[in-house]
């Protein structure tokens, strides 16, 4: 009779789990929010700061000590599903979902689609950020930094993220992570996926350097959906904010709702661990200038991006961070800076700087 009842729980909740994907672990916010009309796996999409940020899940903080532990130089393994039930958290969501004879799926029972993804070569990526913030209210947008990327993603429940051997230690009680998605626009509706966690770096180096202020991600990969051939110097090199996209307000990314942005090459994203994104004695006043010229020029509208209704103007009283200067698909020399602004002549520079100074700045390119 026991079993029987359990059988009938799991076929009930296999038929109302299927579609959109969280990441789950004890340490992320609303972890045990998975229920009523805000539930971790939901997107995110024309909302106002306060909706998409973070999930709206500040309120629902993970318990003490639990925390997502990110150990330099090597991976932390992650699940990555459509409902609690299908991972090994699944105690805390009424018993394990049957997985159809598919263990590693992210939704076991529901066709690819169910995770917006075509087939396996339809996947975007995704990412981990982290910002040096042991209080998660405290965290802004452009204090995270994409430190670790699976283009593989999502496409298995066990996902591996790749941790910088460089990245420096926490401060007291943590820092604050964040799991970052956007899926193909030909298996979905325009959204962004973010979950929040409380992480803390194992093994820092007691010399580490310090992680640099992130920036604007650049369009500049081939893109395998247009054949459109990409541009090495239009990469932002170094550490990189996630992509904020398609919301009512505090966007980054302004393209349209047919041309996501995405955690790979075609943002400058490479494959694992993020090894550019760490401050040098040599960048840092270079970072500075031309974090100070952004603040202090106006923003210029990339041609390779379209704007969107909803996200093309920003929320009038608080700050974000600027659209990519402009660039001329005519001109394939970007890194002339006569013909360029002032601000990105500065980006240019420090691109330089950086990838002289690290042995880990190569772009990755599928031209």
């Amino acid at each position: 009779m026991v079993n029987g009842i359990k059988l009938l729980l799991g076929v009930a909740l296999s038929q109302n789990v299927a579609g959109h994907i969280a990441l789950w672990h004890p340490s992320m916010y609303g972890f045990n929010q998975s229920e009523g009309d805000n539930r971790p796996v939901d997107p995110l999409a024309n909302y106002t700061f306060d909706r998409w940020w973070f999930h709206d899940h500040l309120d629902y903080p993970p318990n003490p000590g639990d925390v997502l532990h990110l150990p330099v130089g090597n991976n932390v393994t992650v699940e990555l599903a459509c409902h609690k039930g299908h991972t090994s958290y699944n105690a805390t969501s009424g018993g394990p979902i049957p997985d159809q004879g598919q263990p590693n799926s992210p939704c076991p029972g529901s066709p690819s689609t169910q995770w917006h993804a075509e087939n396996e070569g339809d996947v975007t990526g995704c990412a981990l950020g982290i910002a040096p913030k042991s209080e998660a209210r405290q965290a802004n947008p452009d204090d995270f930094a994409i430190f670790s990327v699976n283009h593989h993603c999502v496409w298995t429940k066990h996902t591996d993220f790749a941790i910088p051997a460089n990245m420096p230690a926490c401060p007291d009680g943590g820092c604050t992570c964040a799991f970052f998605w956007i899926h193909s626009p030909d298996s979905g509706a325009p959204q962004i996926y973010m979950n929040g966690l409380h992480c803390d770096v194992t093994g820092a180096k007691s010399d580490a350097p310090a992680l640099a202020k992130s920036q604007v991600a650049r369009r500049c990969g081939y893109d395998p959906a247009t054949g459109r051939t990409g541009d090495p110097n239009n990469c932002t090199i170094g550490a990189k904010q996630p992509l904020y996209w398609y919301q009512k307000e505090r966007n980054n990314m302004f393209e349209g709702p047919l041309d996501p942005p995405v955690y790979n090459d075609l943002y400058g994203f490479k494959d694992g661990a993020q090894n550019d994104i760490f401050e040098t004695d040599s960048s840092k006043q270079l970072i500075n200038a031309f974090t100070l010229s952004n603040e202090t020029s106006a923003p210029s509208s990339d041609a390779t991006q379209s704007p969107s209704a909803i996200s093309s103007t920003p929320d009038a009283t608080t700050p974000v961070s600027p659209a990519p200067a402009a660039s001329d698909a005519a001109d394939t020399n970007a890194g002339a800076c006569s013909a360029k602004s002032a601000v990105l002549c500065i980006q240019q520079a420090v691109t330089v700087e950086i990838a002289n100074t690290t042995t880990h700045h190569e772009a990755n390119w599928n031209e």
